[in-house]
């Protein structure tokens, strides 16, 4: 991802981002979408508390934790992007579709405005101090970290499979 690491992303944008992540379908209404900003030092300090959550949890060697660190200093706004936890297996699971399915539609209003976004798993998905930092709930989740600045180019679309589609008309 080539981005100006030096242009801010307004936080006007951001909000109506996530506003748009929240048209994404939520069958029973649940509404488990979790969001948390970090920009400036933020930024650092979300790193560093992802490494003390994976010092923790025993995840990852030196290099990796070294690698997580820095990471979210790559672009001007990195988003954390959570999700709500539910009782009900199906609607535990149906909350982390309607949050991926609202990342997408994030993603693709971010394109329309000529950022550069990068939909990125977290080390741990369950980090208790990164979770507390984000404001969010101790049971909740992070489904993406979503890098976000503004394109110093444009990148060409990788190359997609045919599509396998079986149609069945009886």
């Amino acid at each position: 991802m080539l981005v100006d690491k030096e242009c801010e992303v307004p936080l006007t944008f951001v909000e109506q981002l996530c506003e748009l992540a929240l048209w994404a379908p939520n069958h029973k209404k649940t509404w488990p979408w979790r969001f948390a900003l970090f920009s400036g030092d933020g930024r650092r300090r979300l790193g560093e508390t992802m490494v003390a959550d994976m010092v923790a949890a025993d995840f990852g060697d030196e290099g990796k934790r070294m690698k997580t660190a820095g990471k979210y200093l790559r672009t001007p706004s990195t988003l954390v992007v959570g999700c709500a936890s539910h009782d009900n297996e199906m609607l535990h699971a149906e909350n982390r579709d309607a949050v991926a399915a609202g990342i997408q539609n994030l993603l693709l209003a971010a394109t329309s405005l000529g950022l550069a976004t990068f939909w990125s798993t977290p080390a741990l998905t369950q980090p208790p101090r990164v979770l507390d930092l984000c404001g969010f709930e101790p049971d909740d989740r992070i489904v993406g970290i979503i890098y976000v600045g503004w394109a110093e180019r444009t990148c060409d679309a990788p190359e997609r499979p045919a599509i396998d589609l079986t149609v069945i008309d009886r």
